[in-house]
């Protein structure tokens, strides 16, 4: 198993430190902050080798500049994207090799939270940024419903033990979310709970993996009648595509308080 260790930021991020077979390096993940980088690196006693970035938003990347001044690194980034110090514009069919920590990761192209946002997989690991999350999906901010929906549908394709390192602690709130579409649904209600007791203990939700969320999340489940009839009742009409109903579902949950 890789060690991957979380460093909170912001009032719910989670950036990501890497570290493979290396005890004393690591890659960071979504750095949108520099300082609990710094400082979690310090106590622990770790040298960065990269760092990964999925997506341009500020939460993301607003740590880079601050980092590779200090640690000039490597920057990867998608290459449809302005990343701060990028070094390593990528787009899917890249690999990304960190020799440092024994590790290759293959990159995914995954647009519809922004344009040209992009996954990293490889290790049974999925760093997915802001496109899936536990019990969830980011919102539609540049990209269309067409091209979440496949985005999703591809993740959900990876093997059902690849762990999954979203950018956010929202599990909790999905889970009330998923639980309103599906109420049926033992999974998800099981999950809830043991999210509540994670939480309760200050401990992050994070990593799932990919068979828990094609059992809880509903937007991967879109193509599942209870799903779509829940969605149909939700707006009076019938959702006459999978893609349609994925669509409906997130317009339901940006405007969900539950």
């Amino acid at each position: 198993m890789v060690p991957v260790l979380h460093v909170c930021a912001f009032q719910d991020n989670y950036i990501w430190l890497i570290r493979g077979r290396s005890p004393d390096r690591a890659a960071i993940v979504d750095p949108g902050d520099a300082e609990p980088v710094f400082a979690a690196l310090e106590s622990r006693h770790l040298t960065p080798v990269a760092i990964l970035c999925t997506h341009h938003h500020f939460d993301h990347v607003g740590g880079v500049q601050e980092i590779t001044a200090r640690y000039p690194v490597p920057v990867y980034g998608p290459a449809q994207e302005h990343i701060p110090a990028c070094t390593h514009k990528l787009r899917e069919g890249d690999r990304v090799r960190l020799e440092e920590l024994g590790l290759e990761f293959d990159v995914l192209d995954v647009p519809g939270h922004t344009a040209g946002h992009i996954a990293y997989y490889g290790n049974d690991m999925l760093f997915c940024g802001d496109t899936l999350f536990s019990a969830g999906c980011g919102r539609l901010f540049e990209g269309t419903a067409e091209q979440m929906y496949a985005s999703l549908n591809k993740l959900a394709a990876l093997p059902e033990n690849a762990k999954v390192y979203c950018a956010h602690e929202y599990t909790h709130d999905n889970l009330r979310f998923a639980l309103t579409v599906e109420p049926e649904n033992q999974d998800t209600r099981g999950h809830l709970e043991k999210t509540k007791a994670l939480r309760a203990d200050n401990q992050p939700t994070l990593p799932s993996n990919i068979g828990l969320e094609r059992r809880i999340n509903p937007f991967l489940r879109a193509a599942q009648t209870t799903v779509r009839r829940s969605v149909t009742s939700h707006y009076g009409q019938d959702m006459d595509s999978d893609v349609k109903t994925f669509a409906a579902l997130r317009r339901w949950k940006d405007g969900f308080r539950g």
